[in-house]
């Protein structure tokens, strides 16, 4: 296995996959439960998925790149997720990413070299009258300014 940190979870991971063994069917299922136990889907986990299932490497990237929620970088410890839905866009919500990137010293999609930190932008939080609105770890942050933001990832160090 790559350095993915994941060799402590590996029987769990082949118990996931023999439960759907054969299954092509099962593959988004398979991929939650894969994420959901090492925290992120890296090259060798997407091989065993696919042998297990008798699908494609190609299918199995296929799914991961088109559904939002898997990825194949680890995430941080705090995730932190900027709401670029029209709500939050039209408030500031650009200018946000713009000082949450340079904060943290990477771009959305990234996460800190450290593992501390992930930023990635989404569509909507759901929380539009408090826009713009960014979440740490789904807690709920919202009427931001661009100092506010900065000050409230400083809490997280």
């Amino acid at each position: 296995m790559e350095a993915c940190q994941c060799e402590a979870k590996w029987e769990e991971l082949d118990q996931i996959i023999a439960a759907h063994r054969g299954q092509p069917s099962a593959l988004i299922e398979v991929l939650h439960q894969a994420q959901d136990l090492i925290g992120y889907l890296p090259r060798q986990v997407q091989i065993a998925i696919a042998e297990g299932l008798k699908v494609s490497l190609t299918e199995v990237y296929s799914v991961i790149s088109f559904y939002h929620h898997f990825t194949v970088k680890p995430k941080g410890k705090y995730q932190v997720s900027v709401c670029k839905g029209t709500a939050c866009y039209v408030k500031g919500s650009p200018e946000i990413l713009e000082r949450l990137q340079k904060e943290l010293g990477i771009k959305a999609g990234d996460s800190t070299d450290d593992g501390k930190f992930s930023l990635e932008v989404v569509r909507c939080l759901g929380a539009c009258g408090l826009g713009p609105v960014m979440t740490v770890n789904k807690r709920a942050y919202g009427l931001l300014k661009p100092d506010k933001a900065a000050a409230i990832l400083k809490t997280y160090n």
